[in-house]
């Protein structure tokens, strides 16, 4: 077992509190209140409420920490830290009754993610990281798949969107990866995907137009997993450009030079 530091502690505790206020509404599905937050954009009761006691949690734990959440929860603090949080990653699965979904919560020092945790409560699988102290699920180090052969791989991916302005460039790029790669999915959830990625059930996830808080725990995870995030030229990742790459750092330049190529 993995000696924990406070912080992985602290968000351990964190989601198994928050987590059962979501395995309760997932059993009581149809009863389910759900609003809309923009065009094809869904946001539940449960949403709001698990990221209210995520909150109150890490503010009890970490006073003073800076606060970056999906539904609203900011908090400026000027800190050197800032946690960042996702309630329910994979709402649209949640809300359909899909058992596919996560909790997740990133810890940023001075703009850098250096810890994180990803929990999907239905299956019971805490994927978690710390900068220079690996990845793991549950007590298990994980690592990312040793295979080389993108003919051999499986690609990760989701969207687009409903409100997407270019949704074309979405398809190009699935029907290009699908033409090199042994499968491609969309499974519902970035988290997820990424955490699938760091433990080796996956070599690729690619997205465009994530927020933050979709992927700066899956980020830590996959690269103390030993993959590689960048964006889809395989250059450094930035925010900003929209583009996220992760691989298991073995197809990288393969797999650039498929999204590359498209405009």
């Amino acid at each position: 077992m993995p000696l924990l530091s406070s912080e992985i502690n602290v968000l351990e505790k964190v989601c198994n509190k928050a987590s059962k206020i979501i395995i309760r509404d997932f059993g009581e599905i149809e009863k389910l209140q759900v609003s809309k937050k923009g065009p094809g954009d869904f946001v539940t009761k449960t949403d709001k409420k698990v990221e209210q006691i995520i909150i109150e949690e890490l503010e009890k734990a970490r006073p003073g920490f800076n606060i970056l959440a999906e539904e609203g929860g900011t908090a400026e603090n000027k800190s050197e830290y800032t946690w960042i949080i996702d309630p329910i990653d994979g709402t649209t699965n949640f809300m359909h009754g899909i058992p596919h979904f996560a909790i997740s919560i990133g810890l940023e020092k001075n703009g850098e993610v250096i810890a994180g945790i990803i929990f999907d409560p239905i299956k019971n699988e805490m994927f978690y990281a710390e900068k220079g102290r690996g990845a793991y699920l549950n007590n298990s180090r994980i690592r990312v798949s040793s295979r080389n052969n993108i003919a051999d791989s499986i690609a990760l991916t989701g969207g687009p969107a409903f409100a997407e302005n270019n949704k074309q460039i979405f398809y190009e790029e699935y029907i290009a990866m699908s033409n090199q790669f042994h499968q491609v999915r969309k499974l519902g959830s970035a988290a997820l995907d990424l955490a699938y990625v760091a433990a080796g059930r996956a070599e690729v996830f690619w997205h465009k137009n994530l927020k933050y808080w979709d992927i700066a725990a899956g980020i830590i995870i996959v690269k103390e997993a030993g993959g590689t995030i960048s964006d889809f030229k395989g250059k450094t990742f930035d925010l900003s450009k929209n583009q996220l790459l992760a691989t298991n750092s073995r197809i990288d330049q393969e797999t650039t030079k498929i999204l590359s190529s498209i405009a």
